[in-house]
């Protein structure tokens, strides 16, 4: 296996998902059955996966900012840092409590089930649940809010080269930084909506997912804020959402998972949304969505992965210099976002 290959970032969507938002307990037992788990989480996917071959089950795992500084020690991946939380109410992007991110994806969900079974019972009490969220597919990979989501996702080559880490950050290579975030929408007064406000405020059309023409959609559109631009080329994420809820308990919600080589995107598009381009222009889905959870991981690649169950933090890293926070890797990728603007795309 090549050192840089990596895990199953960039798998096909699947119909079913479990996402798994975990914390550390604080003694040093815990730790060491959380890294004994990286060791071993590619053969437990694999057995499971084999009683359903079809079923495509995969399992990504990542760490948060502190997670990995308790966990692994120096040295850390260059643009690794604790969630921000973004905007003022009643418009927030929230950050809330997360060590250990597991996406679990497969075409059915008992495979997902089984498998998130097996990975907590061999965690016990090391961890505790911080979120867990069950995930289906819905109709023609429909949103919540009955648009088709995805639609721009970046595919192949240029897929992994949005994706993964690359020479900018040579020791973490095949890499990829994750974002979640628990959206929960009212759906009784978006369905009060028109079709053609709803359009607008996505910034595509309902039935047959085209995007507005630029004099049509509005500058505070869903799609106009998550369109990035830098140096005249589109910067993208992966995203992986998936709807999930409980309608007897009047729950309906939208799980936002976004892959990509740095968190900066992901982060502009989070501060358009939230606060507005310019501020004040903010996305007027958030009128309906209202975001309950949000994490940043990094996911590091299948070999790097399986050898940190042999590291440990020797001594506590200094605190992460705000500058040095704030700032994307630098490199072959770019992708400091220092010029970024919204344009067009829904998630």
């Amino acid at each position: 296996m090549n050192g840089s290959t990596p895990q199953a970032v960039n798998a096909p969507i699947t119909r079913s998902a479990i996402f798994l938002v975990l914390t550390l307990q604080p003694d040093a037992a815990s730790h060491a059955a959380v890294r004994a788990l990286c060791a071993d989480l590619a053969a437990l996917v694999r057995s499971v996966g084999k009683r359903v071959p079809a079923g495509r089950l995969s399992c990504v795992c990542g760490f948060g900012s502190d997670a990995w500084d308790t966990l692994f020690g120096a040295p850390r991946p260059a643009g690794l840092h604790p969630f921000r939380a973004v905007g003022q109410p009643p418009r927030v992007a929230p950050a809330t409590p997360g060590d250990v991110l597991l996406h679990i994806r497969a075409e059915q969900m008992d495979l997902c089930f089984e498998l998130a079974a097996q990975i907590m019972t061999r965690l016990g009490s090391a961890v505790a649940t911080a979120d867990e969220v069950h995930g289906f597919r819905y109709f023609d990979q429909r949103s919540m809010v009955g648009f088709v989501d995805g639609t721009e996702n970046p595919e192949g080559e240029e897929a992994l080269d949005f994706t993964l880490v690359g020479a900018e950050d040579a020791d973490f290579a095949g890499g990829s930084y994750v974002i979640v975030q628990k959206y929960l929408h009212d759906m009784t007064a978006w369905n009060a909506l028109p079709v053609e406000m709803q359009e607008r405020i996505i910034g595509r059309t309902k039935l047959s997912d085209i995007e507005l023409a630029e004099g049509v959609k509005p500058s505070w559109s869903h799609s106009s804020l998550t369109t990035l631009e830098e140096n005249g080329a589109e910067v993208k994420i992966l995203r992986d959402n998936m709807p999930f809820g409980r309608p007897g308990a009047g729950e309906f919600g939208t799980y936002f998972i976004g892959y990509a080589r740095s968190p900066a995107p992901t982060e502009t598009m989070l501060e358009n949304m939230f606060v507005g381009n310019p501020p004040g222009n903010y996305d007027r889905l958030l009128d309906f969505s209202t975001a309950v959870t949000g994490g940043l991981f990094f996911v590091p690649s299948a070999p790097l992965l399986e050898a940190l169950a042999e590291r440990e933090a020797a001594t506590a890293p200094a605190p992460l210099p705000a500058s040095d926070a704030l700032a994307a890797p630098a490199g072959d990728g770019s992708l400091r976002i220092g010029s970024l603007k919204g344009a067009s795309q829904h998630e």
